[in-house]
């Protein structure tokens, strides 16, 4: 149960870090967005599920780190 909880906490993390990394990228200007959405154009193409849901990704992983948590300490 603690791997899972492990695995889930690196993956919210490792999210985490791709949706900073698209906003840093397109306000520095490594990356071209022409519709300021601060996800970068040649990733919109391919990746476009993983940007439209970002509040499902990130709420699921919170709900199901914080449920192990109190499962496994409390």
């Amino acid at each position: 149960m603690t791997e899972i909880l492990y695995t889930l906490i690196f993956t919210s993390l490792l999210m985490g870090g791709v949706y900073a990394y698209a906003v840093y990228a397109t306000r520095s200007g490594i990356e071209e967005d022409e519709n300021n959405n601060f996800i970068p154009d040649s990733w919109e193409k391919t990746f476009k599920w993983v940007f439209t849901g970002k509040v499902l990704i990130m709420f699921g992983l919170g709900f199901a780190v914080g449920f192990l948590v109190s499962k496994l300490f409390f």
